[in-house]
């Protein structure tokens, strides 16, 4: 049964593993070419660093002759520092009333644009009790209300839809320009 080099804990093969007659050998120290693996082997052990085999797909596989741990750690690095740059979003969300007074919804209202200017997204909804259900028209015009007042803080990601028993809208912050840079010309020191 052969297994596959992926669900090992090792993702490439490495040199005894490698078992096909030749590979395309590639790296900084070899010279780049089609080899028997046998040669290939020798090739990296007298160097004292391992065959690994990066593209197993290809017609012959290609391996590269490079220190196995080394490589391994490099892309680790490299996996983490992707992770770290990926945007973490948070979504805040706001809860409503179908008959919610003007000072909560202002009260809310202020929430909402300190959650935005941090970055965050708003999910803001009507919450239907009973038979305040029957007042669908009004927790729209509130969340459309909502999404006016915000027009210079968000833009929309998707109208008033209704789910279940509450009426929801989704607003994302507006990019801002960024930091504009002033040059300053240096004046001469006398």
């Amino acid at each position: 049964m052969r297994r596959n080099p992926r669900n090992s804990k090792e993702q490439h093969r490495i040199n005894e593993r490698i078992r096909v007659p030749e590979v395309r050998l590639v790296g900084d120290n070899v010279e780049e070419g089609i080899y028997p693996t046998r040669e290939a082997k020798r090739i990296a052990e007298e160097q004292g660093l391992d065959l690994v085999e990066i593209a197993p797909m290809a017609k012959p596989p290609v391996c590269r002759v490079i220190d196995y741990q080394k490589f391994v750690y490099q892309q680790k690095k490299r996996q983490k520092e992707q992770r770290a740059k990926a945007v973490k979003v948070t979504v805040k969300e706001i809860r409503f009333g179908p008959q919610t007074d003007d000072h909560d919804y202002n009260f809310k209202l202020r929430h909402a644009i300190n959650f935005l200017k941090d970055g965050s997204k708003v999910k803001a909804y009507v919450f239907f009790r009973g038979r305040s259900i029957l007042f669908k028209e009004q927790g729209e015009v509130l969340l459309l209300r909502f999404a006016n007042d915000l027009e210079e803080y968000a833009k929309v990601e998707h109208m008033p839809i209704m789910e279940g028993k509450r009426m929801s809208i989704m607003l994302s912050p507006k990019k801002t320009g960024g930091s504009k840079k002033v040059n300053k010309e240096k004046e001469p020191v006398e």
